[in-house]
């Protein structure tokens, strides 16, 4: 899968914000509708190496996103669990 996209983000809030507008937008969601939940992905050595996002659409679907912090991308997945996007993000994204 190709990248669609290459965005800017400085900080974790922005890519909360960016993520969580565009899996809401991707499913014809409105915007703060909807709870939604981040949780740190670490390595055995407690260091932080993504994050997942998801947001908690209606009838308990779930919308989710990874990113993975050694390729400083983002992976868009449907229900389903089939991934529909990626996108990279720029070289001084974002940091612990």
């Amino acid at each position: 899968m190709t990248p669609d996209t290459v965005i800017s983000v400085g900080t974790m809030d922005e890519l909360k914000k960016f993520v969580y507008a565009t899996l809401c937008s991707d499913n014809d969601l409105l915007d703060d509708e909807f709870p939604t939940t981040s949780t740190p992905l670490r390595q055995a050595n407690g260091e932080l190496c993504g994050m997942i996002f998801c947001v908690h659409g209606p009838r308990r679907v779930d919308f989710s996103a990874i990113w993975e912090k050694k390729t400083n991308r983002v992976l868009f997945y449907k229900p389903s669990g089939e991934r529909y996007r990626l996108v990279n993000l720029s070289e001084a994204a974002v940091t612990d």
